[in-house]
């Protein structure tokens, strides 16, 4: 039987002759976030469908396919679509793409997701700085035996999101003369939305915003050793005593919107951004 690491060096030759220059950054979007990559000049779309043993996804808005090109410059490999546990995956599952930019040489990995707010300072539209996230979804990727040549059994998780990439975000946005958040993020299992009850909940333990996504794919990015820049847009606000009901359709829209900003600060970041 087929190791994970096996799958993932599968999928990792078929797609180096394919995308030609080793990628330095990778990007991945989450929902309604797609358009977010317009700025890349695009050498190849590969659909997740072509790549051996990638996971398939299953989220409206979410495109479904591997972007390699430039971007300020610098080459990229981007994600239009994630995966998420609330389909059915497992965490591995969840993180298959970042063990593969991994052993195609990424160092910087930007994740970006659609998140409700919990701060009731923030509107929806807003972008805020993950500055530090909490696991809720009581899973992990690397549970199970470790993958030494990945990274160490216990990575440290008190600085996962790199403090010098967060602020190339924040000089972006004052430099564009946009307000931008900063923040904690909360991942949860999903797909139910919150209960007012655990809205208020979140909110006491210190959460800014909460989503479905992010947590799982940071951890592995940890693990491998990645700089790593989470951005969310903030989709809706969440408030326990003026509940409000928020459809996907609404939130994907709310995030599509955003997506031209969204654009212009990750190029930014990118062209900012000295590799070693």
């Amino acid at each position: 039987m087929r190791t994970h690491k096996e799958s993932v060096l599968e999928a990792v030759e078929y797609l180096k002759p394919r995308i030609g220059c080793p990628p330095s950054v990778g990007i991945m979007t989450g929902t309604g976030l797609g358009e977010s990559l317009g700025a890349i000049d695009v050498k190849t779309f590969i659909d997740y469908a072509d790549i051996p043993h990638f996971p398939r996804s299953t989220v409206q808005s979410h495109h479904g396919r591997l972007v390699s090109g430039t971007l300020a410059g610098k080459e990229v490999i981007a994600l239009q679509g994630r995966f998420h546990l609330y389909e059915g995956y497992s965490p591995q599952a969840v993180t298959f793409p970042v063990r593969v930019m991994q052993m195609m040489g990424v160092h910087t990995l930007i994740l970006t997701n659609a998140a409700g707010g919990l701060n009731l300072a923030f509107h929806p539209g807003d972008i805020m700085i993950i500055e530090d996230h909490m696991n809720l979804t009581g899973e992990n990727p690397l549970a199970g035996p470790n993958e030494d040549e990945w990274g160490p059994r216990f990575p440290d998780m008190t600085a996962v999101y790199d403090k010098h990439l967060s602020g190339l975000a924040r000089n972006a946005a004052r430099s564009s003369g946009w307000e931008i958040r900063s923040g904690v993020y909360a991942g949860l299992k999903g797909p139910s939305l919150e209960t007012s009850a655990e809205t208020r909940f979140l909110r006491q333990i210190g959460a800014d915003a909460v989503g479905f996504s992010t947590v799982q794919e940071a951890i592995a990015g940890v693990h491998a050793g990645m700089k790593i820049l989470g951005l969310s847009t903030i989709t809706n606000i969440n408030d326990p005593d003026h509940p409000t009901v928020d459809t996907e359709a609404g939130i994907i829209a709310v995030a599509q919107k955003a997506a031209a900003r969204l654009a212009a600060l990750i190029q930014s970041v990118v062209k900012d951004l000295v590799l070693t």
